[in-house]
């Protein structure tokens, strides 16, 4: 079968297709035939190796974290899922490679797409969706009725992390782009700031969390919305020594990453409340509930309209990296 790989990281984009086996399920996985993989950001950290500390690859290593797909086969003690479903899921992170005409996946990562979406629609939804039901219930711990701000929040993480946010209770504000105020409002934000006119931090009340899509530099005016007590979680900036001790990571990392994560921890001190840092991972008792919610919510993910085959899964990589984009950008297998 095809496969999208690298042989080493590196900084340049030059992923490579090659001729690799089809998988063979074990007895808790499912074979899935990839009909859609999207490309996330998530993908070039991969390709550069800025997540190696946190999750290594052996090489050569097939890249994509997020696929729709049918069930080719099914492992032997797998019962819910039969071949033919449509299904969906964030990969797990110790076995990712949905850049691939097939991929084996463990039956607890995955769950059936939400009906009212096409297999490319839904293959939209796992990442960002898990992502956001992480980072409100696990990371940030926020509670009904209090204040969310997703700074440069109108793309495809908003239009998941919104909804979700709505269903749980919580008052969302989001900034960015006038062109996607309707759409973000109509997913239920309480109140929307264009970027253009009207900077936060002069106009914001201090708000209970933060989820920073913009990284490092975006740290000190966001901090200074927040409420004492409140908490920020990145998307993007970086782990700190909190991230390796939940996570149980080695002394070494444990004390690689607090280094690393000083500043982000001096700064949220600074303003009395808490940094956090998220690398999401595959669940899917968890997709089911975000199922639910997307179903009844009747969302549906925007998608760019420029769709790649895997023999262009560069052009894909350098349109997430460098381009601007109206939606998730998804390889058609």
């Amino acid at each position: 079968m095809k496969a999208a790989q690298i042989q080493k990281y590196a900084k340049s984009l030059d992923v490579q297709i090659n001729e690799i086996p089809k998988p063979e399920p074990t007895a808790n996985e499912v074979l899935i035939q990839v009909k859609y993989a999207a490309v996330n950001p998530l993908d070039l950290m991969n390709i550069d190796g800025s997540v190696k500390l946190i999750q290594s690859y052996s090489m050569p290593l097939t890249l994509g974290n997020e696929v729709s797909g049918v069930v080719a086969a099914v492992g032997a003690q797998v019962s819910r899922f039969h071949v033919g479903d449509q299904v969906y899921s964030r990969l797990p992170l110790n076995k990712i490679g949905g850049f691939a005409e097939y991929v084996a996946v463990d039956q607890a990562a995955i769950w059936f797409i939400p009906q009212h979406l096409s297999l490319k629609q839904a293959a939209a939804v796992p990442l960002t969706g898990l992502t956001a039901y992480q980072g409100l219930t696990e990371e940030l711990q926020i509670k009904p009725g209090q204040t969310l701000f997703i700074p440069g929040g109108s793309g495809s993480f908003g239009q998941m992390a919104v909804p979700l946010a709505k269903q749980m209770g919580i008052n969302v504000i989001v900034s960015g782009n006038a062109l996607a105020k309707a759409r973000i409002m109509a997913l239920g934000a309480t109140r929307y700031l264009d970027y253009r006119k009207e900077d936060f931090w002069t106009v914001l009340d201090p708000v209970d969390a933060i989820i920073d899509t913009r990284g490092a530099k975006a740290l000190p005016l966001e901090m200074g919305v927040l409420k004492p007590g409140g908490r920020l979680l990145s998307l993007i900036a970086g782990p700190n020594k909190q991230f390796a001790v939940a996570r149980n990571l080695p002394f070494w990392k444990t004390l690689l990453f607090g280094l690393a994560g000083y500043r982000f921890d001096r700064l949220a001190r600074q303003h009395h409340s808490l940094y956090r840092f998220i690398l999401v991972r595959a669940d899917g008792r968890q997709l089911q509930q975000i199922t639910s919610i997307v179903e009844t919510n009747h969302i549906v993910p925007a998608i760019d309209a420029r769709v790649f085959d895997l023999d262009h899964i560069n052009d894909a990589l350098q349109l997430v990296a460098h381009g601007r984009l109206t939606g998730k950008v998804v390889v058609a297998l």
